[in-house]
């Protein structure tokens, strides 16, 4: 019993994958939709109202032509009849044959519009009227009729079915699909209308979420798009001035911190206290340096615009110092790695992975430093060879302010390293992920948008 609903949620997200995703083509298809309904449904009720006096019309003008052509019969002169049929044949397309019983004949259509027609023309002519859609392989409109009432000779009168069938059915149809592509297309207008500044709008919106602040709107168009793109633009000149006002704030919290912490590092050393006292105090003063900067480093937004990147050069750039103070690290760079990005931003992002693998892996370690092509994209891997993390703690290391409980003990850190990766890799249409190595360790892999190597080479 349970598969049923399965198999119909499945349908539905089958049906909903194939429809447009876009508000200008799903409004579009809409509209289109609605328009073909609404031709449809006038096509039939014209149909359906136009059928009876046009099938009166018609049965009056086919009586009409049966009596005139009975009435010519009887009152010819038998030697002149054969003459008659030849010139009703020849100028009015009227052909007249005397019915056999061994007839070979095929019945007309079965549609309401003859259904109609023969109906009318049998209360006409009386019930022994009797049609048939060919006589003998002549197609046409063929119906009985008698010289006399009580005579038993009987005969077939042709019309031209052209006579019988609606005028110029194409003609009609094409004119309406005419009108219908000109609704389509003043539909299609409309829309694109409403869908270019709602473009535009969502285009900038991803600006300001990469950090970046675009010009101002054009608050011309509807008077609703032009609310919504005024709001829009007070929302883009507000938050500029909040990351002015913030970058002022952090500027002088930096410079006011930093400064009595120098004096501070300076007293200490110059205290004569004993000399595992003056590096533990150290010590203290330099992780409280190292939390401002991390503190400074999330709220800071990066003024210069992303640049053509070599990684491998870059990452052997970060690596260096930390392979002169002693930690191991294996480098597997590739050379025809290049990617667009902020070289200040990548080289922080890429010192907080390292240093997050340091702090929680150890100086014995070896720290891996990998990039991997993934088809347009190029992936950095810093992998460590530390305990790893909870697969439930991994999604909350890249928030602030998050440290395992493992780690709680380490006063190291403020929890603002993996978050600042994170923002930088959101920043640069990246991802950031985390993932426990299969043989031990953490897996922190940065994947960004790549370029070509004639990119790099024409600037």
């Amino acid at each position: 019993m349970p598969a049923a609903p399965d198999a119909a949620a499945q349908s539905a997200s089958g049906l909903s994958a194939l429809l447009p995703r876009s508000l200008l083509w799903q409004t579009f298809a809409l509209l289109a939709l609605m328009l073909l309904l609404a031709f449809a449904a006038w096509s039939q009720i014209v149909r359906h109202f136009e059928q009876e006096p046009r099938a009166r019309d018609l049965a009056q003008m086919v009586v009409s032509i049966v009596n005139l052509t009975r009435t010519a019969l009887v009152n010819a002169d038998s030697a002149r009849r054969l003459e008659l049929l030849i010139d009703l044949t020849a100028l009015e397309g009227i052909r007249v044959y005397p019915a056999e019983d061994d007839d070979t004949l095929t019945p007309l259509p079965q549609t309401r519009a003859i259904a109609l027609l023969t109906n009318e023309i049998r209360r006409q002519l009386g019930p022994a009227t009797r049609f048939a859609g060919s006589w003998e392989g002549l197609n046409g409109f063929w119906l009985s009729f008698r010289l006399d009432p009580l005579d038993a000779d009987e005969y077939w009168v042709m019309l031209p079915r052209e006579r019988i069938q609606r005028p110029r059915a194409l003609e009609w149809l094409g004119w309406g699909g005419v009108i219908m592509g000109m609704a389509l297309l003043g539909a299609y207008l409309i829309v694109f209308r409403i869908g270019r500044p709602l473009r535009k709008i969502a285009q900038a919106a991803r600006i300001v979420g990469q950090g970046q602040y675009p010009p101002p709107l054009d608050a011309g168009g509807p008077g609703e798009i032009a609310e919504v793109a005024d709001a829009f633009n007070q929302m883009s000149g507000d938050l500029a001035r909040l990351e002015s006002d913030r970058a002022i704030i952090l500027a002088g919290v930096s410079h006011d911190l930093r400064t009595p912490l120098a004096r501070l590092r300076l007293g200490v050393e110059m205290s004569g206290a004993p000399n595992d006292d003056v590096r533990a105090m150290v010590s203290d003063i330099e992780e409280m340096d190292r939390v401002i900067g991390q503190f400074v480093d999330y709220g800071r937004s990066e003024p210069q615009p992303p640049e053509p990147i070599k990684l491998a050069q870059l990452i052997a750039d970060v690596a260096e110092p930390y392979g002169l103070r002693g930690l191991k690290l294996r480098l597997a760079l590739d050379d025809a790695a290049i990617i667009r990005a902020r070289p200040v931003a990548l080289r922080r992002a890429l010192r907080n992975l390292i240093d997050n693998a340091e702090r929680y892996g150890g100086t014995a370690q070896t720290i891996t430093l990998r990039t991997t092509a993934l088809g347009d994209r190029w992936q950095i891997a810093v992998i460590d060879q530390g305990p790893g993390v909870p697969e439930a703690a991994i999604e909350q290391l890249k928030r602030p302010f998050v440290r395992l409980d493992e780690a709680r003990s380490n006063p190291q850190g403020a929890g603002l390293g993996l978050a600042i990766v994170d923002r930088f890799a959101k920043a640069h249409d990246g991802r950031f992920d985390l993932a426990n190595h299969p043989d031990g360790g953490l897996i922190a892999t940065l994947t960004l948008p790549g370029i070509h190597a004639a990119v790099m080479s024409s600037g």
